[in-house]
Formats: C-alpha cells, sequence, structure tokens
C-alpha cells in the first residue's frame, strides 16, 4: 500500500471541544503559555504546571473523537498511514489509528524528572506534587515544553522522505521544528494542507489547498486521493 503521512495539528483537534491557544494571543485556559509550557514555569511554580494538566486530562477524557480522526483510521484500510501529530491528546488513537508519532508529547505520560528516560503511563487524570519515578524523583508531564528538543523529529523526518502522498491538517505551520517537515516531503508527491485558514506557503510544488475546517476538508482530501493514479 502508498505510504500517507499526515500532519496534524490543533485545528484537528477543536473540532473535538479541544482547547487551543493560537487565536487567543497567547493564552491557553486563561493561563500564559510560558507559565505552563516551558521549563521555567515549571520551576516557578510545579503546582500550577501540574494542575493545569491535571485540568486537560479531564477535559481530554470528556472529548471524543471527530470526523477527520475516524476517517483518517479508516484511511489504512487503503494506505499504510503514518499520523505525526503535534497534540497531546490521545484522539487518534481512539479513533482506531495505529501509527501514531507525538511530537510534542503525551498527555497521559508522566517523566521522571531525573532520568528522562523513565516513562508512565497515566492510568489517571492526576499527578501531583509527591508523585515520584521509581529512582525517588518528581514526575513531570511528558510534554515537549517550548525551548526543549523534539525527540522524535527524526521519526516525522524518515517517514516524511518516504511519503508518497503528504497532508498537513488543522496546523498554521508556525512551530518549528513541526513546521518544517513540509520540506521534507519529495518533491514530486501531491502535497495536501488543510485548515479554515491557510497559511501562506512558498516554493512547494504538487500543493493541493483545501480551505475548510478538519472534518470536511479530509472528505474532500479522500474524494481526491481516490481519483489520482498513483
Amino acid at each position: 500500500m502508498k505510504r500517507l503521512v499526515v500532519l496534524t495539528g490543533a485545528g484537528i483537534s477543536a473540532e473535538s471541544g479541544i482547547a487551543t491557544f493560537r487565536d487567543s494571543n497567547g493564552l491557553w485556559e486563561g493561563h500564559d503559555v510560558m507559565a505552563v509550557a516551558s521549563p521555567e514555569g515549571w520551576r516557578k511554580n510545579k503546582e500550577v504546571v501540574l494542575d493545569f494538566y491535571n485540568k486537560r486530562r479531564e477535559a481530554c477524557l470528556k472529548a471524543q473523537p471527530n470526523a477527520a480522526h475516524l476517517q483518517l483510521a479508516e484511511l489504512e484500510r487503503e494506505f499504510d498511514v503514518t499520523i505525526i501529530t503535534q497534540n497531546v491528546d490521545d484522539l487518534h488513537e481512539r479513533a482506531g489509528s495505529s501509527h501514531v508519532i507525538h511530537l510534542h508529547g503525551e498527555l497521559f505520560k508522566s517523566q521522571s524528572t531525573l532520568d528522562p528516560s523513565l516513562v508512565y503511563q497515566m492510568d489517571h487524570c492526576e499527578l501531583n506534587i509527591g508523585d515520584t519515578c521509581e529512582k525517588g524523583a518528581q514526575l513531570r508531564p511528558f510534554i515537549v515544553w517550548f525551548g526543549e528538543q523534539v525527540p522524535m523529529m527524526e521519526a516525522a523526518i524518515a517517514a516524511t522522505e518516504n511519503a508518497a502522498v503528504f497532508a498537513v491538517i488543522g496546523t498554521s505551520l508556525l512551530v518549528y521544528p513541526a513546521a518544517g517537515l513540509l520540506s521534507y516531503a519529495p518533491r514530486s508527491i501531491p502535497k495536501f494542507v488543510i485548515d479554515i485558514q491557510l497559511p501562506e506557503i512558498a516554493r512547494v510544488v504538487n500543493l493541493i489547498k483545501i480551505q475548510d475546517k478538519a472534518s470536511s476538508g479530509v472528505a474532500k482530501m479522500i474524494q481526491s486521493l481516490r481519483t489520482m493514479d498513483f
């Protein structure tokens, strides 16, 4: 099967009611983004950061995968699909996608502050002061904060370089390094960009723009894919 690689951003989860911050003056649920999504914010007030992500987990559990998530999962019947997501929620997995690369971490995992290789699946919503890893160190959210390295970037680049089709859904293409993935897609392949507010993209050939929300935009992409002669 042909390999379809899809980069998803906040716009795909917004239709499931997951809050974004790109359109709200840098505030995320009333918080300065840097106060809850940076190493500096963590050092300054761990309780605020932990409480913020506890609430995000509660909200995520109430959300359900939307049509865009479900359609991408169903495409595994026709394509070898790899999802590269900037989102930390688990909606792609819950929709049925079997190969998901999380660039910015995962909401339902925690990580040791002493040994970053120690990562734990969470079976509950809360992570609090005093919750420690097996080495006795405080646990933090398994989230890639601003200013931190993106450990899954190499895997994302490798997938993109081997794509037969590349799609960008629900992202402004303003957050790097994820925004740079489009430049790794082979020049000859079709590249879809789906968003209500289409980002400006220069010097990219075989680009197909769909100005629409994720759910209906993905449906249009699928219609187009089925007419292509690969």
